[in-house]
C-alpha cells in the first residue's frame, strides 16, 4: 500500500493542536490518508473530464474514456484519438479539444511536468493553468493529489466550502474572511486540513 506523504504525521499533530474541529476530524477519519498516482497526464485527463459535472457522471465518462484507451491512458495513445471518438465517451467539444491538446503537448514535450517539482505552488499553478481547460482549481487538484504539495487551500472548491460551512456552523457560502482565517491557522498544512474536511462530507477519499 502507498505510504502517506512524509509530512502527514507531523501535520496531524500540528492541526490537532491548532483547531478543535480539526482534532475531531483527524481522530474520526484516521483510517486513510492522501495518496498519489504519480501520473500527471492521467490526473490532468481525469480533472478535465470531471469539470462541472457530478461525480457519478464524471466516473461514467472516465470509464468510457479509459476503455477507449484500452486501459492505457498516456499521451501516445490519446494523441492518436480523434475528437469524434472522444465525444462518443460523453466529452463536450471543449473537453475533447482540451484533452487532445494536452496529449499533443505532453507527446511533443512542449509541456514538461518535471519542471513543476522545482516551482513554488503559485508558479506551478500558473504553469499548469497555461494548458487548455486547466484553470486554478484543476491546477490545485494536481498539486494536491499528484504532487502531494502540503499547503494547498482550494477555496474555489465547492466541497471544501460546504465542509467548512458544515463543520464550523457557518452559512453557505462561508464568509471569505473566515476562510482566510482558517488558511492562516492551518498553514503550512492546508492540504491535510482540506483532505479531512472533504472526508467529513464524503467518507470515500477523493482521488484525481
Amino acid at each position: 500500500m502507498t505510504k502517506p506523504p512524509s509530512y502527514w504525521k507531523k501535520a496531524k499533530t500540528y492541526l490537532s493542536s491548532k483547531d478543535k474541529i480539526m482534532k475531531i476530524l483527524i481522530k474520526k477519519y484516521n483510517d486513510k490518508y492522501l495518496t498519489t498516482r504519480k501520473d500527471v497526464f492521467f490526473s490532468l485527463c481525469k480533472s478535465i473530464i470531471g469539470q462541472q459535472i457530478s461525480v457519478a457522471a464524471a466516473n461514467s465518462v472516465f470509464m468510457k474514456f479509459d476503455k477507449l484507451c484500452k486501459n492505457r491512458i498516456n499521451p501516445k495513445i490519446v494523441n492518436k484519438l480523434n475528437s469524434q471518438q472522444l465525444k462518443k465517451c460523453g466529452l463536450s467539444r471543449q473537453k475533447a479539444r482540451g484533452i487532445k491538446e494536452l496529449a499533443k503537448k505532453f507527446y511533443n514535450k512542449s509541456f514538461n511536468p518535471d519542471l513543476i517539482k522545482q516551482m513554488s505552488d503559485e508558479d506551478a499553478i500558473l504553469y499548469l493553468s497555461s494548458l487548455r481547460q486547466i484553470g486554478r482549481w484543476s491546477a490545485e487538484m494536481i498539486l494536491l493529489f499528484t504532487f502531494n504539495r502540503q499547503n494547498i487551500w482550494p477555496i474555489q472548491d465547492i466541497g471544501l466550502l460546504r465542509a467548512i460551512s458544515k463543520n464550523y456552523k457557518k452559512k453557505y457560502l462561508p464568509p471569505k474572511i473566515f476562510v482566510n482565517k482558517l488558511y492562516k491557522n492551518f498553514s503550512p498544512y492546508c492540504s491535510v486540513a482540506t483532505w479531512y474536511l472533504w472526508r467529513s462530507i464524503d467518507d470515500e477519499p477523493i482521488q484525481y
